[in-house]
This record gives structure tokens, C-alpha cells and sequence, in this order.
């Protein structure tokens, strides 16, 4: 504990640690809430659904935090459904089982674009009858717009910009344009104010019923935006975090930890199992790394736990061993070590207990320094098309993007976020091992 307090104490000489101390604490902390907030089942659900999950979702939306740095105000998306803050309903019962149902919805459209799409999700109850809808959409200078007349199945979409009669009515212009215009103005502008979305349905049967959802899809959506798939950007974004933390922790303790036993095993013991230890060694270190753990998710799985194991097997033994092994072969000739000997301590005994923990303090700066080059090995992978299939990552989300073209496309956001995420990581675990670097080896204090 005394030794932990003056490391602390240590650490607050340095700017530069306090800062990678902030910046690690707040990815642990964001890794905590994305597990709680979206369970593991939920994010891959989130990310691998379909559309019956994408739906709310705009295709290739911008984040919202755009707004403030446009010109223009851009139209955010929402979905609405039947409830206290949602679509008001009213249920008039009349004669011979027949009931007029009502829907009523105002927003506010205060942008200087306009949405992407609009939609409604009817479900219905009925045996034989099915409900009648009549859609009407009023304007802030109280137009009331006919928009369709309908019957509504079990469950059924209506599109407001695939409904042949709208597209008819606004020839030369799209149907958002034609819906949210002033048509009183020379120019195609949006008529800015307060909307009333009115619903009226029928239904003839004593307990047939209808819900409905609405669903506004703007250019902006959430705090990460979307991709060309409708999904949410924000999931792999806070879930990546956990799963490149984790990735990058493992693979570095792993690495850290057997090599230095190996490295421990092999001084103490000397021979052939030194020679055997080295020539691995050196055999590994003219191996290609990156173009083995390709071959390993080209030819035999892409999981994320057989990639740790492999990028953990292939880093073992490797350049750390030959410095480990000199330091262990000064400590080997120690007098406390002939000490040990003489009170008959057992071999394992004096490589667990006497060689390995001389050298924590060399091996603290150098696991935290390597954690970021095995987050980036992950993303490199996941870039190259060869990340787990399943989980959403960093990674992955910029070989979508690269693949669909995002960054000729104007879609900057979408290899930003990651990319900002995967850098602020780096520098995070950087300054911090850099700082501790210092603290352990006395001859970097003073520079």
C-alpha cells in the first residue's frame, strides 16, 4: 500500500498521466454503461436485427450535434405512438358495433430542409371486417391535406412518398416537397410551423381496434447518426469500447505476464530449455505476424476469442524475451538468490518468488504502453474484413464504411466517430505508460 501511495503521489508530477489517467477512467466508465444499458443479447440484436429493428432509423442520417454547425437547420427524426407524450386517441363506439376511431399528433417542422420520409405502422384487430382510415395532414396555415383512404390489415405500412395519388398531386416535386411547401411562395421552401397529423378510422365490429405508430425520418438522427443500413451507429460506438478494452487488456496481460515467465523459466533453468526458448523465439520474431492472424480469419474463424488466443501465442515469444532474459541472468547471480538456495528453496519457488517480481516495475510501463497496439490490431483486422461477424465494433463500422464509399459520399461522421474513439484510446494508455515509464526506471525521472 505504501508502495502504491507514492506511486500516486508520483504520477500527479506528471501532466501528461493525469490526462491519460482521465481519459482511461472515462472509457472504463463508458464501457460500464454500455454493458448496462444495452445487454449483450440487445446490442446484437441492435446491430444484426433486420428491418423490423431498423425501421425508426433514417438511412445514412448525420448525428444531431450537426445542427450546430450548419447553416441551415436540418430536420431531426422521431417516432411517435399511441400514448401520453405520444399520438392521442379517441374511440367514439356506434351503432351495431361500429366504433370512429380518432388519431391526432402536432409537431413542430422548423428546419430549412426537408425530411427524408414519412411513415405510419397500422395494427389492426377484426375477424371478417377489416377497419377504413382516412390520413389528413394540417398545415401551420391550416390547410387540411387529404393524404389517403384506406383499409388496414392486421399490420400494414403506408409510405407517405410511395402512395401513387401523392405522387401524382406533386408532379415535379417529391411528396415531402409538396407536403411541408408554402405554396404561395416562388421558390420551393419549407412552410415552417406547427403540423397536425389527424387519423380517422372506422371500425364494424364490437371488438375490432387499431393502433398506429408514426415515424418522422429526418436527415439528422441520435448522437452517432446512422449507416446505409438504417442501424444506429451509437451501438457499435458504445459497445465497441468494452470489446476493444477487453481485447486490448487481455491480449496485453496475456503477452505481458507469459513472456516473462518463460523468459524466467528459461534463465533460471539455462541448458536446452534456454536454447530451446530462444531458437522459438527468434524463429517467431522472422515470422509475419499480421499475415498469420489473416490466414487464421481467412481460412479458419473470425471469432474474437480465437484471435486473442493467436495474437496472444504469437506474441509470447518475442523481442521481450532477450531483454527479460538479460535482467533475469544478473538477478540469478544475486546474493539473496544464493540465499534462497542455501535454505533449500525449490526452483519454481525462487523463479515465482525472487526472479518474476523484480521485475513488475519494468513490466507495469511496458503492459499499459502495449494495450493500444492491440486495440489497433483488432480495428486493423476488423478494417480488413476479418473481425468477429457477430459483435459491433470500431473496426467494423469503418470497413462499412469503406466498403460503402462513405467518405467519397460526404458521410464523414461515419469513419470519424470510430476513428476519433480508436485514437483517443491510444493516446489515453500512451501518456499514461510513457508517465509510468518514468516513475519505474530511475534514469528517465529527470528527463
Amino acid at each position: 500500500m505504501k508502495t502504491l501511495k507514492n506511486n500516486l503521489r508520483d504520477l500527479k508530477r506528471y501532466p501528461s498521466a493525469i490526462i491519460g489517467l482521465v481519459i482511461v477512467f472515462l472509457l472504463l466508465l463508458l464501457s460500464i454503461y454500455a454493458v448496462i444499458k444495452i445487454p449483450y443479447s440487445e446490442a446484437i440484436r441492435l446491430w444484426q436485427g433486420g428491418e423490423e429493428v431498423w425501421y425508426y432509423n433514417p438511412k445514412n442520417a448525420a448525428p444531431a450535434w450537426f445542427n450546430f454547425f450548419t447553416k441551415n437547420k436540418l430536420p431531426e427524426s422521431f417516432a411517435v405512438t399511441v400514448g401520453d407524450d405520444g399520438i392521442s386517441k379517441t374511440v367514439v363506439p356506434g351503432e351495431s358495433g361500429t366504433s370512429t376511431i380518432e388519431f391526432t399528433y402536432s409537431f413542430d417542422f422548423d428546419y430549412d430542409e426537408y425530411p427524408q420520409e414519412m411513415f405510419l405502422y397500422f395494427t389492426s384487430q377484426y375477424e371478417t371486417k377489416q377497419p377504413f382510415v382516412s390520413v389528413y395532414l394540417v398545415t401551420p396555415d391550416e390547410r387540411e391535406i387529404r393524404i389517403s383512404d384506406f383499409g388496414v390489415s392486421q399490420k400494414q405500412t403506408y409510405r407517405f412518398s410511395q402512395d401513387e395519388k401523392l405522387v401524382k398531386k406533386y408532379k415535379g416535386l417529391t411528396v415531402m416537397e409538396g407536403l411541408f411547401s408554402n405554396p404561395d411562395s416562388e421558390s420551393i421552401t419549407p412552410l415552417k410551423g406547427t403540423y397536425q397529423l389527424i387519423i380517422k378510422g372506422l371500425t364494424f365490429e364490437p371488438d375490432s381496434d387499431i393502433d398506429v405508430e408514426f415515424v418522422f425520418h429526418g436527415v439528422l438522427y441520435g448522437l452517432a447518426g446512422t449507416d446505409h443500413m438504417r442501424r444506429d451507429l451509437m451501438v457499435p460506438l458504445l459497445w465497441g469500447t468494452p470489446i476493444a478494452l477487453a481485447f486490448g487488456l487481455a491480449a496485453a496481460l496475456g503477452t505481458a505476464l507469459l513472456t516473462m515467465i518463460i523468459s524466467a523459466i528459461g534463465s533460471w533453468y539455462g541448458g536446452w530449455v534456454d536454447r530451446l526458448i530462444q531458437q522459438i523465439t527468434e524463429i517467431n520474431m522472422v515470422l509475419p505476424f499480421l499475415a498469420i492472424l489473416v490466414m487464421i480469419g481467412t481460412l479458419y474463424s473470425r471469432s474474437i476469442w480465437v484471435i486473442l488466443g493467436a495474437t496472444i501465442l504469437l506474441s509470447i515469444f518475442s523481442g521481450s524475451i532477450k531483454s527479460y532474459r538479460a535482467i533475469f541472468l544478473q538477478v540469478k547471480e544475486s546474493t539473496y538468490i544464493e540465499a534462497a538456495r542455501a535454505y533449500g528453496a525449490s526452483d519454481m519457488r525462487i523463479v515465482f518468488k525472487y526472479l518474476i517480481p523484480r521485475m513488475i516495475p519494468m513490466l507495469i510501463p511496458n503492459l499499459v504502453s502495449s494495450v493500444p497496439s492491440f486495440v489497433f490490431l483488432e480495428a486493423s483486422l476488423a478494417i480488413l474484413g476479418l473481425g468477429d461477424p457477430v459483435l459491433p465494433t470500431w473496426g467494423k463500422v469503418i470497413n462499412d464504411a469503406q466498403a460503402f464509399g462513405a467518405i467519397y459520399k460526404g458521410f464523414y461522421y461515419w469513419i470519424l466517430e470510430p476513428a476519433s474513439l480508436l485514437m483517443i484510446t491510444g493516446l489515453g494508455f500512451a501518456m499514461l505508460g510513457f508517465a509510468l515509464d518514468r516513475i519505474y526506471n530511475p534514469r528517465l525521472r529527470d528527463m
